[in-house]
């Protein structure tokens, strides 16, 4: 290291060395020096600047509520808003409460089963001669489906016939004999063994006798089955064995299978604690009861018929019992061993309330539908009866012909507007006053939509006129409104403040208008000053003084802009519109 003595001379400061004695280079030394001490930052700037994230937060959080709830209409300048303008309501689908029947039923699988299915097989030996069927065709009980060569026994059946004769002549003459020696035996000429043997043999031919003719039938019978006929009517299946092969009896490969499809039957499982609801119904076989089969969707009815009977036991594996159901099937829409699904109607329920099943809903509290009253959706708890795929049974908490909520409920709120289809959009939120057409009022906003107040605002052309929607509800009770705040507006369709000053610009109609009176009046001035208005009036057991009051409340009581077209509490006079 250099350095300069106070004489001025340049001097060079001693090197450090290390443990071993070596001279250390500066970098060495720069690494030995202690670390400077961490630089603490002051806490009070991080409390600071947490609070200051909060007030941001919170005042973001504010003014999104003020957004999407509306504001109260205020005293806005010139063309500035009254109130914030409230989101439209949601479009739901409604649905009446009706009375009506609800079938009990059980829903299974099921799988169709022929009345009877036969293996059509030759019972003598031979050789295929004929096949008298196409595949697939409807034969009848009896029709001739193949022939077996017959000539072979035919020639045993004319065998039979001609040993029959022979004992037959045989017998003839051994009875003839009899009654020879019988005769001669009377008058003491033969000895009593020759008739004893002579009758004898007489026996001996009447029982070979019996043989042959036991021969003879056998003969024909063979001849018989040498033709195969339909044991059972139905559909033939496909051919098993050709015409021209030779056949044993009772092969174990059938000619075809016939199987009977009309009526047919369909075979299902039952659970097992379903039985008692089925013997109460129908006794202890069930017969009679009401069976519906579907295709595998389950969308296509494919036959109805009544359910047969079911079997004695119950599968201790599975817990049900086998159930066995019979249809009349002349469409041929039930095929052997098909899979469907099959409906048994239990019992009905008669007079019940029933909904849509799309208006039932399932909350934290149990199930509730949403009631609609006026354009106004009310939450109320039912209680869930038996129901099918498409409708529910209302035990308890809803009446017939009350209107319930079926599409849209997954965005409503308790007391909350809504519109219905095929109405104009409604709009909720902020409830501005009613202040006719202003130039200079104290604010007031423009009314429009159901009650809970209309959009609010002002604009800074010429006054505007929606088309007046429909009248709403009858109003709440009368409540005067608070000292120093401004009266806020119900609803109903308007015209939009514009000015700022202390006078009012009248109409025409307000301007033929009969000076501001007390009392039942009120109702009538303010029909003749705004005859386009179609919104909610006064409930008639009012007093004269609580109607004025309740006309300030709702268009412009205190600082509202005057309804009338009159000084509120301003100090300027009405002017004639467009000054």
């Amino acid at each position: 290291m250099r350095g300069v003595r106070p004489s001025g001379k340049v001097w060079l400061a001693p090197r450090a060395r290390d443990d071993n004695g070596d001279l250390m280079s500066q970098t060495t030394m720069d690494a030995r020096r202690p670390a400077p001490p961490p630089h603490r930052r002051a806490p009070w700037r991080t409390i600071v600047g947490i609070v200051v994230v909060i007030l941001i937060a919170v005042a973001l959080a504010f003014g999104l509520s003020k957004c999407a709830g509306g504001g109260q209409g205020g005293p806005g300048g010139r063309g500035g808003p009254g109130g914030g303008r409230g989101r439209p309501t949601i479009t739901v689908g409604v649905a009446k409460a009706t009375l009506g029947d609800i079938p009990i039923t059980l829903n299974a699988l099921g799988t169709v089963t022929p009345a009877a299915t036969v293996n059509v097989t030759s019972r003598v030996a031979g050789m295929l001669v004929q096949v008298n069927f196409k595949e697939g065709q409807m034969v009848r009980k009896g029709q001739q489906l193949a022939l077996v060569d017959p000539r072979p026994f035919q020639v045993a059946v004319d065998q039979a016939r001609g040993q029959l004769l022979r004992d037959q002549a045989l017998l003839a003459n051994a009875e003839v004999d009899l009654k020879r020696y019988q005769t001669l035996k009377a008058q003491d000429s033969i000895a009593g063994q020759q008739l004893d043997t002579q009758a004898s043999l007489v026996k001996q031919y009447q029982a070979a006798v019996i043989g042959d003719r036991g021969a003879v039938g056998a003969a024909q019978l063979n001849l018989s089955f040498a033709r195969i006929t339909a044991p059972v009517a139905g559909r033939v299946g496909l051919r098993q064995v050709d015409a021209g092969n030779q056949i044993a009896a009772n092969g174990t490969t059938p000619i075809t299978v016939v199987a009977q499809v009309d009526p047919i039957d369909v075979v299902f499982s039952i659970p097992e604690d379903q039985i008692p609801a089925i013997v109460a119904s129908a006794g202890p076989s069930g017969a009679g009861l009401t069976v519906t089969t579907y295709d595998r969707t389950g969308g296509t009815v494919l036959a109805q018929g009544t359910l047969s009977t079911i079997d004695n036991v119950v599968d201790v594996n599975t817990g049900t019992v086998k159930a066995k159901a019979r249809f009349a099937n002349a469409n041929g829409a039930l095929f052997p061993n098909q899979f469907v699904n099959v409906t048994l109607l239990i019992s009905t329920l008669r007079n019940q309330v029933v909904v849509p099943a799309t208006a039932v809903r399932h909350g934290s509290q149990g199930d509730f539908v949403w009631v609609l009253t006026d354009h106004t959706v009310h939450q109320r708890p039912v209680k869930i009866g038996p129901g099918t795929g498409e409708s529910f049974s209302i035990a308890s908490g809803l009446n017939a012909g009350e209107t319930v909520i079926t599409d849209g409920g997954d965005r409503l709120r308790d007391g909350g507007q809504v519109t219905l289809p095929g109405e104009a959009p409604r709009l909720g939120g902020g409830q501005g006053g009613f202040g006719g057409r202003h130039r200079r009022g104290q604010g007031g906003g423009q009314w429009r939509g159901g009650q809970g107040g209309g959009a609010s605002g002002a604009s800074q052309g010429g006054a505007q006129e929606p088309a007046p929607a429909a009248s709403p509800a009858t109003p709440p009770a009368f409540q005067p409104p608070a000292p120093g705040t401004s009266g806020q507006g119900q609803g109903g369709g308007g015209r939009q403040h514009r000015g700022q000053g202390g006078q009012t610009a009248a109409t025409p109609a307000q301007a033929a208008a009969p000076p501001a009176a007390s009392g039942d009046d009120w109702v009538a001035r303010f029909r003749a000053r705004h005859p386009d208005y179609h919104g909610p009036m006064p409930p008639a057991n009012l007093t004269p003084d609580q109607r004025r009051e309740w006309f300030r409340s709702h268009f412009g009581g205190q600082g509202g802009g005057g309804w009338d077209g009159r000084r509120q509490d301003g100090g300027g006079q009405s002017a004639p519109d467009g000054q």
